[in-house]
């Protein structure tokens, strides 16, 4: 089996006893929306997942099966065969909306408000500890962007670039948060509604900060992921209210 990367380590990580076979389609089926696993991807043996998730042979079977049955991998027996991944998971457009409806501009704030936090640290830690080649990967993410066609794979390459910023910090915690974050919020920023991001502008500030990391300007790097989250804030904010949605006194921004 090929080494795992940091991605799929974060990805294989062991379950918390409680958790059981919908933990597992949950976490690979994140995993897949964020870009971390990648369509036509081959999982490992089964043997080493259940060891990998710490569960037994038989609840790793079950969430496979349905992951098999959500058309979200597929099976083949024989020399070559194994779990493969067939496309990736995207919520719907009506999910979406029913996001917007039920969040509430506080709590979007909120999200940001972690967000921020997180990004600060994990920006700071980046410019001690990144090496010149891992930051190569970063401006590459940076420029993926803007070839992305479609609001799946914008999320996704919105989303790999922020994990590996997280990655690049060198610190298990934040690369999680992030993770948690980018699941909750990627696919809502993306999400084709009447208020769309412009992917070049993302792109541009992707690459701007990829830059200020690749110069070890801590500060300006602080500076410039602020103002990126202060915009995707902004924007599901704005396509909230967008949307039309009720919003009460206290929300109004």
């Amino acid at each position: 089996m090929a080494p795992t990367t940091a991605f799929q380590a974060h990805v294989y990580r062991s379950l918390p006893e409680t958790e059981r076979s919908g933990a597992i389609v949950d976490r690979i089926s994140k995993a897949i929306s964020l870009g971390l696993l990648k369509v036509g991807e081959r999982l490992p043996p089964e043997t080493a997942l259940s060891e990998m998730f710490g569960v037994a042979p038989s609840t790793l079977r079950e969430a496979l099966s349905d992951l098999r049955q959500q058309g979200i991998v597929a099976t083949r027996r024989g020399r070559s065969g194994g779990t493969f991944i067939l496309r990736q998971p995207f919520t719907s457009e009506e999910a979406m909306r029913s996001w917007f409806q039920e969040t509430s501009i506080a709590e979007i704030r909120d999200v940001g408000d972690e967000h921020a936090a997180i990004a600060a640290a994990t920006v700071r830690l980046a410019c001690e500890r990144a090496e010149p080649h891992e930051v190569g990967r970063l401006l590459e993410l940076a420029r993926g962007l803007a070839l992305s066609d479609t609001p799946e794979a914008r999320a996704r390459a919105d989303s790999r670039f922020h994990i590996e910023l997280a990655v690049l910090a060198q610190s298990p915690r934040l690369t999680n948060a992030e993770i948690r974050l980018q699941a909750e919020i990627v696919q809502a920023l993306w999400a084709p509604l009447p208020s769309t991001r412009d992917p070049e502008r993302v792109a541009a500030e992707h690459l701007a900060l990829a830059r200020a990391i690749a110069d070890d300007a801590s500060e300006h790097a602080q500076r410039l992921v602020l103002e990126h989250i202060r915009h995707d804030i902004h924007h599901l904010v704005d396509t909230k209210l967008s949307l039309g949605y009720p919003t009460s006194r206290q929300e109004r921004p």
